[in-house]
């Protein structure tokens, strides 16, 4: 089942000289479950789309479907009530509030919208990610790694139809790296999360399911590789 749609989405900033193309007619579909690496150079336009696809940024030309929801024509309230719903968002900087614990910080998209977390799912998630027992913590006690972790089960507390996922690893030594990467694809495969990640390193998107690879705003290689 699609979850997701692009049609020839194009993205234009500024004009005249200053004009810039960051994205030239993307077209992209993702299905339900899928976990999609999509891997460019610096200024290839992966950022950029990546904030289209989670309705930070709207494109200048066409469309976004996600779960039949065209978050391309969404006003800017809209957007933030849809992306805090459906799509979960992990940065390469973690963006935890620093006075707030671990178990806040990661029932905080479900507290603001006033609603009570299923209690076996949350546990389900902190137990898989490994930080159960730091859930009393603030975040400055953590370690990097520890933080990711948080930031990963925030994004998925509300369940989200989309997982998108900003270089999680680029602040990350290699251990953490590669243990973030196997909290993903568990993710992905005992929660059938759809995931779609944005890096450009090579033996990062390899451990995807599929690899697109995006130059000059345009895709240029789409390879499944399972």
């Amino acid at each position: 089942m699609e979850i997701l749609r692009c049609e020839n989405v194009r993205k234009v900033y500024g004009t005249g000289e200053n004009r810039t193309v960051a994205l030239d007619g993307i077209d992209l579909s993702v299905e339900k479950g899928e976990f999609v690496a999509i891997i460019g150079a610096s200024g290839s336009g992966k950022s950029t789309l990546l904030h289209i696809l989670g309705s930070v940024d709207q494109p200048t030309e066409g469309k976004v479907i996600i779960e039949g929801t065209d978050v391309s024509a969404l006003r800017q309230r809209q957007s933030a009530i849809f992306r805090r719903r459906t799509v979960g968002l992990v940065y390469q900087f973690y963006n935890l509030i620093p006075t707030l614990t671990i178990r806040k910080n990661i029932l905080m998209p479900l507290l603001l919208d006033k609603k009570k977390p299923n209690q076996e799912y949350f546990d389900r998630i902190v137990s898989s990610l490994g930080i159960a027992d730091k859930l009393e913590a603030l975040p400055g006690q953590l370690s990097g790694g520890q933080q990711q972790r948080a930031a990963i089960a925030r994004s998925l507390v509300y369940r989200p139809a989309l997982l998108l996922a900003d270089e999680p690893t680029g602040n990350l030594d290699q251990r953490n790296s590669g243990e973030i990467m196997d909290m993903l694809k568990l993710s992905n495969r005992n929660l059938k999360q759809t995931i779609l990640l944005i890096t450009h390193d090579e033996k990062v998107a390899l451990q995807a399911d599929r690899i697109v690879t995006i130059e000059d705003g345009r895709i240029i290689g789409d390879e499944r590789r399972a």
